[in-house]
C-alpha cells in the first residue's frame, strides 16, 4: 500500500529547485520527529501501567511506570544487598542515588534511560544520566558501580570521570535522568490516550486475519474456548483458535444459498451470526442472509446446531427457518442480531430499500403491521417442539391490534452493527445500554440509544432534522432523537461499533468507537456525565513513536465494514480496500492504546482446550507499520473545489497519514518529472477486474481520420454538456454504458474523477471538479453512475469503484461536471 505523498515542486520555469531545498526539508521533518510527543516504554517493550497498588521502594512511580509490588520488592533487596558493602559515610552520601538509579527500572521510560528500545541490542546495565548529574554521582559514589553493575568496559572506566560520563551518556538527551523529570514534553500528559493538537486521539493496531472477503461480523461463542468466528459476505463463517490460526474446514458454508454478488456496494448476502447464550450447553447459532425464493428477495433468520462430531463446524442438516420478511428492494437488510441480558433475540431490520423509504403512506419504518424497518425482539429458547419463537409478554405492541408483536422499537432506516454496553467492569454503570449506528439518507448519519418502545423518526426525520417536512411537523414529541448525528461531508455510511469495556488499555474504557464505511473515519463519543451529553472525538493512528511497539501496526484499510468484541471484550474492527463480495482484501485489526496498558498479568486468560479435526493454517501478518511524524489535517469547510489528496485505489486504499521518509525519497525521484501529457489509448482491452466485471476501454478522438460513418462509443466514452450543447473545456460529463448515454452522480466526486475525464478527452490538467448541475441538468438520460471513486489512475470511470451500473440515490440536480485545460492554471485565469 502506498502510503499519500506529496510531489516535488518546480520553480516558474520548470526547473528544478536545488538540492539545498531538500536538504532543508529534511532537517525540518528531523526536528518535527524531534518534537513530537515522548514515547513511554518498559524494558518489556510494552506500554507503561498503573500499578494494582502503591510501590513501597520506588515511590515516584506508584500511579504510572513500569513495576508492580513484585518488582518493586525485588528492586528494595538489590539495594540492600548493595548497601550492605557501604559504610556510614558512603551510605549517606549514596544511598539515595542508588535508590534513584534503581528504580529508573520503573520508569515509564524505562526503555529509554537503559537504551533498550531496539530488543535486538544489548541492554544498559545502568540507566542513561544527564551530564551534571553523573560527575556529581562520580565524585561522591563512583566506588558503588562495581556493586550495581557487570559491565567491564564500564567499570574500567571509573578513574576517568569524562570518559566514565560520557559512557553513560544517552543518543537522545531528551531522555536521560533526572533531566527528563522536568521536561514538559515528556511529563505532560503522561499516562493518557495521546492526541493530536486537533484532539484526534492516536491509537494502534494489531493484525488479527486477513485474505478475508467482506467480512462482515466476528463473533464469540462465549464457552471459555477464546475461539473467534469471521463471517464473510459470500455465506462462510471461519472458526480461529486464540493464536490467530485459522482451521481449514469452515464453522459454517451456506454460500449457495445467500443471494449477492460481486459487484460493490451489494447489500445482500450473509449479514449476520450470534451464539446462544447457553451455547455451551445447546449448542445453537443463529444467523441473518439474504435469499432469494421464486424470485422474491428476501430476509432469513435461521438457527444451526453444533455438529456432534465436531466442536468447530455447524450440522448443516440442522437449518430451521426462524423467521423469513419480504425485501421490496435490494438495498437497506439490515442484518444485526443480538442477544440481551434478558436472553432474547433482537433482530435489526432495514426499511426495505429504495430511497426515502416510499412504501406506504408513512413508509414501513413507520408502520408498526411491517417488520420493516423495526428492531425486533423474540424468544427463541425451548423451541424446539411447539412455535419456533415466541412473544416476550413485555414487548411493548403485544396489546395494539394492528401491530406486529415482535416489535421492540420502530422509525429506523437501516440499522447497520449494534451492540450492548457491557457496563463498567467495576461499577457495571451502563450495562446493558443498546448502541445502534443508523444509516442516513442525503444529510447525516446517526448513532442511536435504543430503547423499549421509542420512534427513532425515519421518515420524518435524518439526524436532527426533518426528512419528510409534512410527517416532521405532525411527528410526536416523544420521539426519540440521536445521540450523536454527523454530516455526509464526514462520511455517508455510519458503520455501529461498542463501548470499549476491555482489560488491556484500560484508558479507553467508557469510550464508544464506530466508523463510516465511505470515508474510513475511526471516531468515538464518551459521555459527559455532568451535562449527559456525548462527546465527539476523532480517532487517528498513532504518529510519530507511538505505534513503535512490537507487533503493532498504524494504519488500515478504508471501507470500515464491522465491528467486533471477543470473549474478554477486546475490540476489534474488520474492513477492507475493495468492497466486493468476491475480493479477498479484508482484514481483521485489534484496537489498542499505547498510552497505558493493564498491569502484567491482569488480563491473563486460559482458553480451554478446543479439540480440532481440521487442517490449521498459521496466521502470517501481512501489514507493516509506517512511520510517521504529526501532519496537520485538513479541515472541513464549505468549498466547491475538490480536495487535492487522492486515495488510491489501484491498490486498495488505507487510512494513514504520510511517511516523512517517503516524502523526501519522492521529491528525489520526482526532481526530474515532467508534466502529465496524454498518451494513445491502449488498443489491448484490459483484464477483468475481480468480480466479473471488465473495465471499458479508455475514451479517445481521432484527429485528421475521416470515416464513412460514425462508429459507436465506447464503453466508458465520455464527452462534455454544457447546457444543451456540447461543451468544448468544461461541462457537465456524461458516459457511454451499453448502449446509451447517461450522467454521473456527484456523491463522491473529487477532483481525481474529474482527472479521469479530462485525461480520456485530451487535456493534461484539471481546474475543478464540479457538483450540483453546475452546467445544466441532464433530465433527457438517465443517471448511470453515481459514489465514484477513483484514484485518477484509471483509464475511464468505469475502472472506478462506483455502484451498480443504473443504480443511484440522486437526481439531475446533482449532475457531475468537469473543468478541464491544457495548461497548468488557476480557475481565475480562464
Amino acid at each position: 500500500m502506498e502510503s499519500l505523498r506529496r510531489g516535488g515542486e518546480r520553480d516558474p520555469g520548470g526547473r528544478a529547485r536545488p538540492y539545498f531545498a531538500l536538504a532543508a526539508l529534511l532537517l525540518l521533518l528531523l526536528l518535527l520527529a524531534r518534537q513530537a510527543s515522548g514515547h513511554p516504554q518498559c524494558l518489556d517493550f510494552k506500554p507503561p501501567f498503573k500499578p494494582p497498588r502503591p510501590l513501597a521502594f520506588c515511590t515516584q512511580y506508584s500511579d504510572f511506570g513500569c513495576c508492580e509490588a513484585q518488582r518493586d520488592s525485588a528492586l528494595l533487596e538489590r539495594f540492600y544487598r548493595v548497601t550492605e558493602h557501604l559504610d556510614h559515610a558512603a551510605y549517606a552520601a549514596c544511598a539515595g542515588h542508588l535508590q534513584d538509579l534503581l528504580c529508573q527500572e520503573c520508569s515509564p521510560y524505562a526503555a529509554h534511560l537503559y537504551d533498550a528500545e531496539d530488543p535486538s541490542t544489548p541492554v544498559k546495565t545502568v540507566p542513561g544520566l544527564c551530564p551534571d548529574y553523573c560527575v556529581q554521582v562520580w565524585q561522591n559514589c563512583r566506588s558503588m558501580f562495581k556493586l550495581l553493575s557487570e559491565d567491564r568496559e564500564l567499570l574500567a572506566l571509573e578513574n576517568n570521570m569524562a570518559k566514565f560520563c560520557r559512557y553513560l551518556a544517552l543518543e537522545d538527551a531528551d531522555y536521560c535522568f533526572p533531566h527528563l523529570l522536568t521536561n514538559k514534553r515528556l511529563t505532560q500528559n503522561l499516562g493518557l490516550v495521546t492526541a493530536d493538537t486537533e484532539g484526534c486521539l492516536q491509537l494502534c493496531l494489531v493484525e488479527i486475519a486477513n485474505g478475508l472477503r467482506n467480512p462482515v461480523a466476528m463473533v464469540h461463542a462465549n464457552d471459555g474456548t477464546h475461539r473467534f468466528f469471521i463471517a464473510e459476505q459470500v455465506g462462510l463463517v471461519w472458526a480461529y483458535l486464540p493464536d490467530r490460526s485459522r482451521l481449514e474446514k469452515p464453522f459454517l458454508n451456506i454460500s449457495e444459498a445467500v443471494l449477492t454478488s460481486p459487484w460493490e456496494g451489494d447489500e445482500r448476502g450473509f449479514l449476520g451470526i450470534v451464539f446462544h447464550p447457553k451455547f455451551k450447553f445447546n449448542g445453537k447459532v443463529f444467523v441473518y442472509y439474504s435469499v432469494e425464493v421464486e424470485y422474491e428477495e428476501r430476509i432469513r433468520i435461521s438457527e444451526f446446531r453444533i455438529s456432534p462430531d465436531d466442536m468447530n463446524s455447524v450440522d448443516h442438516r440442522s437449518e430451521r427457518i426462524i423467521l423469513e420478511i419480504d425485501e421490496p428492494a435490494s438495498n437497506h437488510n439490515g442484518g444485526e442480531l443480538l442477544f440481551g441480558d434478558d436472553g432474547y433475540l433482537y433482530i435489526f431490520t432495514g426499511d426495505g430499500g429504495m430511497a426515502g423509504d416510499p412504501f406506504g403512506t408513512f413508509g414501513n419504518a413507520q408502520n408498526k403491521s411491517t417488520l420493516l424497518g423495526k428492531v425486533l425482539r423474540i424468544n427463541v429458547d425451548n423451541n424446539d417442539h411447539g412455535p419456533l419463537y415466541r412473544i416476550p409478554p413485555d414487548n411493548p405492541f403485544v396489546h395494539e391490534p394492528k401491530a406486529r408483536p415482535e416489535i421492540y422499537a420502530y422509525g429506523v432506516r437501516n440499522m447497520w452493527r449494534c451492540s450492548f454496553d457491557r457496563g463498567d467492569p467495576f461499577t457495571k454503570e451502563g450495562k446493558g445500554r443498546l448502541f445502534c449506528g443508523d444509516v442516513g439518507q442525503n444529510k447525516f448519519e446517526e448513532i442511536d440509544l435504543v430503547e423499549k418502545g421509542k420512534n427513532y423518526g425515519w421518515r420524518a426525520r435524518e439526524g436532527f432534522s426533518c426528512y419528510d417536512k409534512k410527517l416532521c411537523i405532525n411527528s410526536s414529541i416523544d420521539d426519540v432523537l440521536p445521540i450523536y448525528a454527523y454530516p455526509h461531508k464526514m462520511g455517508k455510511s455510519v458503520t455501529g461499533g461498542y463501548v470499549y469495556r476491555g482489560c488491556e488499555s484500560p484508558n479507553l474504557n467508557g469510550l464508544y468507537i464506530f466508523g463510516d464505511f465511505m470515508s474510513g473515519c475511526l471516531m468515538s463519543l464518551k459521555e459527559n456525565r455532568v451535562t449527559e451529553e456525548w462527546e465527539y472525538n476523532e480517532i487517528c493512528m498513532g504518529t510519530g513513536q507511538t505505534c513503535m511497539f512490537p507487533g503493532l501496526i498504524n494504519n488500515y484499510y478504508q471501507y470500515i465494514i464491522s465491528f467486533a468484541e471477543d470473549e474478554a471484550g477486546e475490540l476489534y474492527f474488520m474492513s477492507t480496500g475493495i468492497p466486493s463480495a468476491a475480493s479477498p482484501n479484508g482484514v481483521v485489526y485489534k484496537i489498542v492504546d499505547t498510552s497505558r496498558r493493564a498491569p502484567p498479568g491482569k488480563c491473563r486468560i486460559e482458553p480451554l482446550p478446543v479439540k480440532t479435526k481440521s487442517k490449521l493454517v498459521k496466521f502470517v501478518a501481512k501489514e507493516k507499520l509506517i512511520i510517521k511524524t504529526a501532519t496537520p489535517r485538513p479541515k472541513l469547510r464549505a468549498t466547491t473545489r475538490a480536495p487535492a489528496r487522492a486515495k488510491a485505489t489501484a491498490e486498495p486504499p488505507r487510512v494513514t497519514t504520510p511517511d516523512w521518509v517517503e516524502q523526501i525519497l519522492t521529491l528525489l525521484r520526482n526532481q526530474n518529472r515532467v508534466l502529465m501529457t496524454t498518451v494513445s489509448p491502449r488498443t489491448k482491452a484490459p483484464k477483468p477486474r475481480k468480480g466479473g466485471r471488465t473495465g471499458g476501454r479508455r475514451g479517445q478522438r481521432r484527429k485528421n481520420k475521416p470515416t464513412s460513418a460514425p462508429a459507436q462509443p465506447r464503453n466508458g466514452a465520455v464527452r462534455l454538456m454544457n447546457g444543451n450543447g456540447e461543451g468544448k473545456d468544461r461541462g457537465r460529463v456524461e458516459i457511454f454504458i451499453h448502449g446509451k448515454w447517461g450522467t454521473v452522480c456527484d456523491d463522491l466526486w473529487t477532483s481525481k474523477a474529474a482527472t479521469v475525464v479530462c485525461r480520456q478527452l485530451g487535456y493534461a490538467f484539471v481546474i475543478r471538479a464540479t457538483k450540483k448541475a453546475e452546467f445544466g441538468e441532464g433530465r433527457s438520460l438517465p443517471i448511470l453512475l453515481d459514489d465514484v471513486r477513483c484514484s485518477g489512475r484509471e483509464r475511464t470511470l468505469l475502472e472506478c469503484p462506483h455502484a451498480e451500473i443504473g443504480k443511484h440515490n440522486c437526481s439531475h440536480k446533482e449532475d457531475a461536471g468537469v473543468i478541464c485545460s491544457h495548461e497548468d492554471v488557476t480557475e481565475t485565469e480562464q
